[in-house]
């Protein structure tokens, strides 16, 4: 048995944060009920490329839901949600703060009907605090949280990171880490909770070198000149003689000399705490004689933590990455299938390896399943 079995999940979230929180929730074998505004549903299912008749952002994130239309402004929408209200485990939202309780969807209302009930609520910056009602996006948050000032491009400006860090790191994880706990709590109380997940906030575990170096010995980083933000040879990018790329991580000595070795570094040039600056530049002249795939070639089967930049297609088709079945499962729709979206869940706990995702209202029959006043739960 999957361990959420049984658990219903009323999605009521759009785009990324609370979508791929509850896609981890649905692959752990909960029931996920997205509801959606009528007509148009969530906006990511607008987003371009298309696959089948929705995006493919909106597939990959919603794959194995299910999807009610229901205008949440009009009169009686909350009784018709009322059997559904009454028999979910976990309500995920992430509108600003104050729009749920206007709907009269909030979690005090709710948690009247249903005591059981787990709430979260996923914000930019949190239920409250004078923030609470700026608009922002994922960017705005590493800018104010400081993390983008921790490292610059070649003209000195903050580069925007390749990867939404504040919505998934910041929102869609610890939104499914305390429901998690919250689920556990329940077992001992039997009473559910309202969860305050601001994704600024958590952006903060990841800079926890920073905040250590600054707080304890008032050495506050200054951009691309941190250990691991550029300001070390042992942890940089540096160009190879075909304008590609290799990533060197030899951070511990060992891996350091193992590497020194490899590149042919000189005795001198390896004392890089003396002159960070002057190792940088041996380092950068010795990678920059030989091509990318050469150096791959003198880099394999040695202990040097290098490796050379790839492009995402070129790691779907990584052979390490097909020998672990990361890409095995599948997402659908019309005749097309391409690789679910991998999700950190283990092997052992996900359902289906195929499965498609939800159209537009096509759940929208269980508003009128009734039980003693709950809808059943069922997949």
């Amino acid at each position: 048995m999957q361990p959420l079995a049984g658990i219903r999940v009323l999605d009521f979230s759009t785009l990324l944060p609370g979508p791929l929180a509850t896609l981890l929730l649905a692959e752990a074998g909960a029931e996920v009920i997205k509801i959606e505004r009528p007509g148009t549903g969530d906006e990511m299912r607008g987003y371009t490329p298309r696959f089948g008749a929705d995006s493919v952002n909106f597939a990959l994130l919603n794959r194995g839901k299910r999807s009610i239309a229901i205008d949440l402004k009009q009169p009686g929408a909350v009784e018709r949600l009322m059997p559904l209200l009454k028999s979910a485990d976990v309500i995920v939202e992430q509108f600003r703060p104050g729009v749920m309780e206007r709907l009269g969807l909030g979690y005090e209302a709710l948690s009247r009907v249903n005591p059981r009930i787990i709430y979260c609520a996923i914000t930019g910056y949190g239920q409250s605090g004078p923030k609470a009602m700026t608009a922002a996006h994922d960017l705005n948050y590493a800018a104010e949280a400081g993390m983008l000032a921790l490292a610059a491009g070649a003209d000195g400006a903050p580069v925007p990171p390749a990867a939404l860090v504040a919505d998934i790191g910041g929102g869609s994880y610890p939104a499914v880490i305390n429901i998690l706990l919250a689920l556990k709590a329940r077992e001992l109380s039997g009473r559910g909770c309202k969860l305050d997940v601001a994704m600024a906030d958590n952006l903060f575990t990841f800079m926890y070198w920073a905040m250590g170096d600054g707080l304890a010995a008032q050495r506050w980083p200054r951009p691309g000149k941190a250990l691991v933000t550029g300001g070390s040879p042992r942890y940089r990018i540096y160009r190879t003689r075909d304008n590609r790329f290799i990533a060197a991580a030899p951070l511990e000595e060992r891996f350091w000399q193992n590497f020194c070795d490899a590149i042919g570094l000189t005795i001198d040039a390896r004392d890089d705490g003396r002159d960070p600056q002057a190792a940088i530049g041996a380092v950068a002249a010795r990678i920059r004689e030989k091509t990318g795939e050469e150096w791959q070639a003198l880099f394999a089967g040695k202990d040097v933590c290098c490796s050379v930049v790839g492009s995402i297609e070129q790691a779907l088709a990584d052979p390490h990455f097909k020998a672990r079945g990361v890409f095995e499962r599948k997402l659908t729709a019309d005749d097309r299938s391409i690789p679910a979206l991998p999700v950190p869940v283990a092997s052992g706990y996900r359902g289906a390896d195929t499965a498609g995702y939800p159209t537009l209202g096509e759940a929208n029959s269980l508003l009128d399943e009734k039980q003693n006043g709950t809808a059943d739960k069922r997949r």
